[in-house]
């Protein structure tokens, strides 16, 4: 169980919902350990309108519409934009009926939120956990570069040390856009890397589903109706049994960190055109040089991880029940 005695970590989300990003926020909302406190969407799973519209419906079945939600960048930096409708569906969270949105948009461009958002806090405070596309990151750097200095921690869920998801090499975060991800790890900032070699391992089993289903919530139930559609989606598209679910594993992380093993590495992002485009490179020959802020994530402990989602479910309860 988790430590309710523990101080939380302010938490900024930076999403493309996307099945597994609604069940990340609603990890991240249902957890004491982490204080939401802003999010920021960009275009990956669907386009931009469909992504922002699908976190403000997670936020109003969640019970967190009072958090700041931003949409941020419509595309790349240089790529045209892709979707990945044939895992998301049309509406990018097709399966569960969602509630509609209980409240407006932030009216700041995502990259503005988040710049906001580390600046007006304390030094080293902002932990900011990217489960789509690095776009909004990488622009929030160049427009304001202070924000390396401050920021807690990075933690991105995206590409892979051992083969890639959209391409033979490429994971489908980094391959939207491969510059956003070369800028994100090559700032002056700790960066946590949580690829494909662990997240394919956080398997909806029969097993979780049934913890998932006894939890008996309509929030629990929309999770459940989600991974009903990704599942099938998954099965038919990408051969999986059952369907990994990657982007909360990120979260998990924050909250507790024995969730995943980690190794410091240095890591790279191929920008070369060709084959290899969109490559996360980890030298995991020896151990990483003094000074490297880089990490990867190696393992994962799968049962603590659908705990941690299964209890944020359970401590969400019905927030949209009237009382």
């Amino acid at each position: 169980m988790t430590d309710d005695t523990a101080p939380a970590r302010t938490v900024l989300i930076d999403c493309d919902p996307g099945h597994d990003d609604a069940i990340a926020l609603l990890l991240a909302q249902g957890n004491p350990l982490i204080d939401l406190v802003a999010v920021s969407t960009v275009a990956g799973n669907q386009t931009l309108a469909k992504v922002t519209r699908n976190a403000q419906a997670i936020a109003a079945a969640g019970g967190f519409s009072h958090v700041p939600i931003a949409q941020g960048a419509s595309r790349g930096l240089i790529t045209e934009p892709f979707v990945a409708e044939e895992i998301h569906g049309e509406t990018g969270l097709d399966g569960p009926q969602l509630p509609s949105a209980q409240a407006e948009l932030d009216p700041r461009h995502g990259v503005n939120l988040i710049i906001d958002t580390v600046m007006s806090r304390p030094a080293r405070t902002v932990t900011l956990v990217a489960t789509g596309p690095l776009t909004n990151l990488a622009l929030a750097v160049r427009l304001e570069p202070r924000i390396v200095e401050r920021v807690q921690e990075v933690v991105f869920m995206g590409g892979a040390i051992n083969g890639g998801n959209y391409t033979p090499v490429a994971e489908f975060n980094i391959a939207v856009d491969p510059e956003a991800a070369h800028v994100v790890v090559h700032e002056n900032w700790d960066v946590t890397m949580v690829g494909l070699d662990v997240t394919h391992q956080a398997l909806a089993t029969p097993r979780v589903r049934t913890a998932l289903a006894a939890v008996g919530t309509r929030p629990a139930q929309i999770v459940g109706e989600m991974l009903d559609f990704y599942g099938a989606a998954y099965t038919e598209s990408q051969g999986f049994e059952h369907p990994p679910v990657h982007d909360p594993v990120a979260v998990a992380l924050v909250i507790d960190p024995t969730v995943l093993t980690v190794r410091r590495a240095v890591l790279d992002v191929s920008l070369a055109e060709g084959p290899t485009r969109g490559m996360t490179v980890a030298d995991l020959r020896s151990p990483a040089p003094e000074g490297c802020r880089t990490r990867v994530a190696v393992g994962l402990d799968a049962d603590r991880y659908w705990e941690l989602v299964v209890d944020a479910l359970t401590r969400i309860g019905e927030p949209n029940q009237p009382e």
